[in-house]
């Protein structure tokens, strides 16, 4: 209901602070947008109509969340009497209400400001998903910013524009009546509600720069559309296919020449892999690294100078993959990607959904060979789920509360200890393990190379606090772990597996920037793997069963992910997503599925993640996608990505004559 159309003077002199609350607010969405997009610098060309749609449609989304941000305003001014309302007492309640309200919004823009630095985007899912881990989030902001004087600067600023303005604020009622106000608040839920029904956060993404999408949201309404968002279910909100046809169509997908189906059933996708005889039950490490970029390193044209020179050694040294795709941009994802080995789900991570218990893991062949399995992290895994996740699914969770308390620290944030401290855990466990006369299969996760970005004095030039030092203390943390590995008995049979759990930003002026997934892979074990460069594109979620493929296993899987020596050149494929956005990518395309059933192809440039729509669209790689993620998503959700008593029978390895002409 507009203001300007009540008749009542009254009225309009009660519910005149609103008007006031509406301007303010504007501004403020206004500035946001200036500094947002001074901040995205050449993400966003210099052209006036991408200017006007970014302000334009922002403006109207400001709009729409100014009609939720106003309710506490608009229950003041209705629910006070006259009499409260035009005392000393009224104006004063008045004044700090609209101090409180300015202060929100303002820590509101300054929070987004921090989060497009990181990001590149407004609030959405992360944000959301961060809120439950108060403690963690809390703590990185105050060890990674001024916050005390940030928040002293943005309380004087409210109370600027709060006393500039106060005139607007001033408490005149001529003798409103309680009805009639009623009715003025009558008609903004009216508005509200058809807001709801009527906008969603997608609508704004007609622009094709996901940087413009972006700036012409809005950081309020975007959070609660992402919490809206966080559990979405695949067959409600994305393209589908008929079952039968979609199953069929990914057990095609899944034969290799290592596999065989145990089952003429159309829905079950057990494999018998097959591998040349004996298995080599060799120790395994999987260190997963925080946000380890490709780029950060010199064999891929770093642009951040030498930071990795023991990285950049180790490649020689290793059997290298250079061409490897993360799951997604958050650590869950890698970790579901790494340990399950499937496509990613929309909305939660599998490490975060309900009965997520017992499923088949990368864990459960190790533990059936007699190694003990055990997922190692430097902070509190109750973080993401992970304790709970790994602990119920193969692993032994192993974190910050098993460090003892006499033992020695070097440095620790709010995230958990330094990465050499974390390495000295693992240390510890494996010569615990080796003690007890079993292999061990580790992965352990890494947590210095994440903002605050702080590390030990000393171990490297560059800065403490900046994402370089902390690129260059994770280089110097791995070459001393596998240093005084080499020391220990057991290192002789030891492999150890590094990659990161997705790239250090997400940012990209697409919405699946590809370039933003691209990570590194090693795998080093002097005297059992050769030493070579690997560049055949590749997932994330084939680095398990490659890895099983080298030692020679052969097991039953439910694995989505291909053994890379194995696969038939040309088949090639990854599944780059954010929560909503899931992408397939395959020989140069990008087929991306999107809420309400919406599909779309693009041509992406790998280096600069700049993408042209395709034309024409390509109908198999599109039922390909949607199968995949098809699939996965419902045999969770009907549980059948168990573990199953029969997945621990042995399976008979090939001759050593048959075993394939691709193996390294």
């Amino acid at each position: 209901m507009s203001l300007t159309a009540m008749p009542d003077r009254p009225l309009r002199q009660r519910f005149r602070p609103l008007w006031w609350l509406g301007v303010t607010y504007l501004l403020i969405g206004a500035v946001t947008r200036i500094v947002l997009l001074a901040m995205t610098g050449p993400g966003v060309p210099h052209n006036p109509l991408y200017w006007l749609y970014a302000f334009g449609i922002g403006a109207c989304y400001d709009l729409v969340t100014l009609l939720y941000v106003a309710w506490p305003l608009l229950l003041f001014l209705w629910l006070v009497p006259r009499r409260t309302y035009v005392s000393r007492a009224g104006q004063w309640a008045l004044y700090l209400l609209a101090l409180l309200l300015v202060y929100w919004l303002l820590f509101v823009a300054a929070s987004e400001f921090v989060f497009w630095g990181e990001f590149g985007v407004r609030f959405n899912f992360i944000a959301v998903d961060y809120l439950v881990y108060t403690t963690e989030v809390i703590g990185n902001i105050r060890e990674s910013y001024p916050i005390g004087l940030w928040m002293s600067l943005i309380g004087l600023l409210a109370l600027a524009i709060v006393w500039l303005s106060r005139r607007w604020l001033r408490t005149v009622d001529a003798g409103s009546r309680f009805l009639g106000r009623g009715k003025v608040v009558l008609g903004w839920l009216v508005l509200t509600i058809v807001s709801v029904l009527a906008v969603n956060g997608t609508m704004k993404d007609r622009s094709d720069n996901t940087y413009v999408n972006e700036l012409a949201g809005n950081g309020i309404y975007q959070f609660f559309n992402a919490f809206r968002s966080s559990h979405l279910d695949y067959s409600r909100f994305y393209r589908t296919l008929p079952d039968q046809a979609a199953f069929e169509r990914v057990r095609k997908g899944l034969q290799t020449p290592d596999a065989t189906y145990v089952s003429n059933d159309p829905h079950d996708l057990t494999r018998a892999i097959r591998n040349p005889g004996p298995e080599q039950h060799l120790n395994v490490v999987l260190i997963s690294v925080e946000s380890l970029s490709a780029d950060f390193l010199k064999t891929f044209g770093a642009s951040h100078g030498e930071i990795t020179p023991h990285l950049d050694a180790l490649a020689g040294n290793s059997l290298f993959f250079d061409n490897v795709y993360a799951n997604g941009t958050r650590t869950v994802r890698g970790l579901e990607a790494l340990s399950l080995s499937i496509p990613p789900t929309p909305g939660d991570s599998v490490l975060k959904m309900h009965h997520n218990e017992n499923l088949f893991s990368l864990a459960d062949i190790f533990n059936d060979r007699g190694y003990v399995s055990e997922f190692l992290y430097g902070g509190y895994g109750y973080f993401d789920n992970m304790n709970y996740f790994f602990g119920h699914n193969g692993y032994i969770p192993v974190d910050r509360k098993d460090i003892p308390k006499d033992a020695v620290i070097h440095s620790e944030n709010v995230w958990g200890v330094a990465d050499e401290d974390l390495y000295t855990l693992a240390l510890g466990q494996m010569d615990k393990i080796h003690g007890q006369g079993k292999p061990f299969f580790l992965h352990v996760m890494t947590t210095s190379n994440h903002r605050p970005f702080t590390f030990p004095e000393g171990r490297v030039k560059e800065r403490n606090g900046t994402r370089e030092g902390a690129v260059a203390y994770t280089d110097w943390s791995i070459a001393d772990f596998i240093e005084r590995a080499r020391k220990k008995p057991y290192f002789d049979d030891t492999v150890f597996v590094i990659t990161a759990d997705h790239d250090s930003s997400s940012a990209g002026k697409t919405s699946l920037p590809v370039n933003r997934y691209h990570i590194p892979l090693w795998i080093y074990a002097p005297g059992h793997i050769a030493p070579r460069r690997v560049d055949r594109f590749m997932s994330q979620i084939d680095i398990a069963p490659t890895l099983l493929g080298l030692l020679h296993f052969s097991y039953r899987s439910r694995f989505f992910g291909y053994d890379i020596f194995q696969l038939p050149p040309g088949r090639e494929r990854a599944f780059p997503a954010t929560y909503e956005k899931l992408g397939y990518l395959r020989q140069g395309l990008l087929t991306i599925l999107e809420p309400q059933k919406k599909i779309e192809q693009f041509r992406p440039d790998f280096e600069t993640g700049d993408a042209a729509p395709a034309h024409p669209r390509n109908p198999e790689d599109s039922d390909d996608a949607t199968a995949y993620y098809q699939v996965a998503a419902e045999l969770f959700k009907q549980g059948k990505l168990v573990r199953r008593p029969e997945d621990s029978t042995p399976v008979q390895p090939l001759p050593a004559a048959a075993s394939s002409s691709a193996s390294p």
